[in-house]
C-alpha cells in the first residue's frame, strides 16, 4: 500500500473509560513518535470498537457489522480507515473502499469499521503533532529481552491517563501540580 507522506499508521490500543467523569476515549498509538491520539467517543462507538478487538461475534449484527456485511455483498472493500484533521476538538476521517472512493465518517465509526475489515487505521501527521500525548519509555538497557517491562509501564499509563490529561496538555499521573 503506498502512503501519503503526512499520514502514519496507528494502532487501535483500545478504549478507556474515566472512573468519574464518564468520559470515553480511544487511545491511537503512533508507535514511531510515542504518542497517543485520545478520541472521546460515545458509549455505543465504545462497545463496537471493544467487540471488534476483542474477535467476538454479538448474536446478531451490530450497525458497524452491518455496514461490514453491505460493503462485502455489494462486492466491496475497505482499504482503510484516515483521521484526517481535528477541527475545533473534533475528529473527522475517512474510509478508502477498493474502488479509490473516500467515504466522510467519524473517527469512532472509521475506527470499528476499519477493525471489522482488518485493515490499517491511519492518521494526519498534523493531528498526531497537535493532539498526541507523548509515553514515556523505561531505559531499553534496563527492560529484559522480552519487552515485559515497557508493556507494564504503558498498562499503567493507561490506568491513570484520564481525559482531562488530553486537555491540559500535562503529563498524567500523581506528580502533577494542583
Amino acid at each position: 500500500m503506498s502512503q501519503e507522506p503526512d499520514l502514519v499508521v496507528v494502532e487501535v490500543i483500545g478504549v478507556r473509560q474515566h472512573p468519574v467523569a464518564e468520559e470515553i476515549v480511544v487511545l491511537l498509538l503512533d508507535p514511531e513518535s510515542d504518542l497517543v491520539v485520545p478520541i472521546m467517543i460515545g458509549p455505543h462507538e465504545a462497545g463496537a470498537i471493544a467487540v471488534a478487538q476483542s474477535g467476538s461475534a454479538p448474536p446478531r449484527p451490530m450497525t458497524h457489522d452491518l455496514l461490514r456485511d453491505l460493503l462485502i455483498a455489494a462486492g466491496e472493500q475497505v482499504r482503510r480507515a484516515v483521521i484526517t484533521r481535528l477541527e475545533d476538538g473534533v475528529f473527522y476521517a475517512e474510509l478508502t473502499l477498493g474502488n479509490g472512493a473516500r467515504v466522510d465518517s467519524r473517527a469512532s465509526d472509521a475506527i470499528a469499521v476499519a477493525l471489522r475489515f482488518g485493515v490499517p487505521v491511519l492518521c494526519s501527521a498534523e493531528v498526531v503533532a497537535v493532539a498526541g500525548v507523548e509515553v514515556q519509555r523505561i531505559d531499553p538497557d534496563a527492560a529484559d529481552d522480552t519487552g515485559d517491562d515497557d508493556v507494564e509501564q504503558f498498562r499503567a499509563f493507561l490506568e491513570q491517563v484520564t481525559p482531562e490529561d488530553f486537555e491540559t496538555g500535562e503529563e498524567p499521573g500523581p506528580s502533577r501540580g494542583p
